[in-house]
């Protein structure tokens, strides 16, 4: 998840058309700088550090998403990458077609989602898209790992990554930090239980 020093995974003012915020996109320069013309990232065009963690995180084996980021991101055109199972947070079917690719599917609760998801991506890691997404999954108990992208911008408001957590505190163990180019900080911490 890319975030901004103050805490934000997104711009204010987000919606359709509209999916970062106002602003938002800085947040995903560092990546985009590797990405085709529909922002689709593609693994090796992006060198250094930055390449690295990009390659890793298009190595998953499977994808959890909200439908507040899978359908403003258009799906991603049905595949994410690499043909891997995308299974969307929602407590309705869709309205579109968007619903119907092969390797989507609407799931109602997120313990349901993240088990699916790490049974169908087997050895591999599950990527998991959206804030409210990740908060549920914290809160459940069924995240592992939180990789944060540390962007070095203020937004000053939006959405915040952590906002929605109950008052229990949750513990964490820092297993790496990596300076990436352009100013990011890939930190990744395990979740202790």
């Amino acid at each position: 998840m890319s975030m901004s020093l103050d805490g934000f995974i997104a711009g204010p003012n987000e919606g359709p058309g509209n999916g970062l915020g106002d602003g938002g996109h800085r947040l995903h320069e560092w990546f985009l700088t590797g990405a085709d013309a529909d922002h689709k990232a593609v693994s090796g065009r992006l060198g250094g550090i930055n390449g690295q963690v990009v390659d890793e995180f298009m190595a998953t084996g499977a994808v959890v998403a909200g439908r507040g980021t899978f359908e403003p991101a258009g799906g991603w055109g049905g595949d994410h990458h690499d043909g891997v199972p995308i299974f969307v947070l929602s407590r309705r079917e869709p309205d579109s077609e968007i619903g119907k690719w092969p390797l989507v599917r609407y799931v109602s609760d997120v313990r349901t989602a993240m088990s699916e998801a790490k049974r169908a991506a087997g050895e591999k890691n599950v990527l998991v898209h959206g804030a409210g997404t990740a908060q549920l999954a914290l809160d459940a108990g069924v995240l592992d790992e939180l990789e944060i992208h540390l962007i070095p911008v203020l937004l000053g408001q939006g959405r915040r990554l952590f906002e929605n957590l109950p008052a229990d505190q949750i513990e964490l163990e820092r297993t790496r930090i990596l300076e990436g180019e352009a100013g990011v900080t890939h930190l990744h911490y395990r979740v202790r239980r």
